[in-house]
């Protein structure tokens, strides 16, 4: 990783069709980087931000007029519309959460930093083409198990850390219909 510190090299996105009070939870763990808040519905509506977080707001009326007759390409009426924000980042790594996520808590009852979480993800190797049955062998102590090819045990730059609901399987519209 560079020496740039990474608050300069993350932004997070929000898709947001609400106020944003749901980052007060957030505060401890998004509060040194940058946000970039794309508002869906009514532009005219005001939606509030928590004092001393770092943020652009974007709102229909903005992407059309940043992008003119390609607007149509941005989605909107669904959490599409956070591409936007992807557009307009500048940085190495995006992190991008819905409006109404909430802070997971470890079975102590201490709040998850899963931001710290995904941001380790990003910047550890991953397994290419093979799954090693061992859960992370990047990390330290662990290692590659018989048969993993050594020419792949360098790994590959991580391009996408994905986090799941907790509690809540996140089945996709056709599996949710089954009885």
């Amino acid at each position: 990783m560079s020496s740039v510190p990474l608050k300069d090299q993350l932004d997070i996105v929000i898709p947001t069709i609400r106020d944003l009070g749901f980052l007060e939870q957030w505060r401890p763990f998004f509060q040194p980087y940058h946000l970039i808040i794309i508002q869906d519905g009514d532009p005219s509506r005001k939606i509030t931000v928590p004092e001393g977080f770092d943020y652009e707001l974007y709102t229909r009326t903005d992407i059309e007029r940043i992008l003119g007759d390609k607007a149509w390409a941005i989605s909107f009426k669904d959490s599409a519309c956070r591409c936007f924000g992807f557009m307009v980042s500048k940085k190495r790594y995006i992190y991008t959460i819905d409006d109404d996520c909430f802070v997971a808590k470890n079975p102590s009852g201490d709040d998850i930093n899963v931001l710290e979480q995904h941001i380790k993800n990003m910047l550890s190797p991953s397994t290419p083409f093979f799954f090693n049955t061992l859960y992370d062998p990047y990390r330290e102590g662990t290692d590659f198990v018989r048969g993993y090819p050594f020419s792949l045990r360098d790994g590959v730059p991580t391009a996408l850390s994905h986090g799941l609901w907790l509690n809540i399987p996140d089945y996709d519209a056709p599996t949710q219909l089954l009885p």
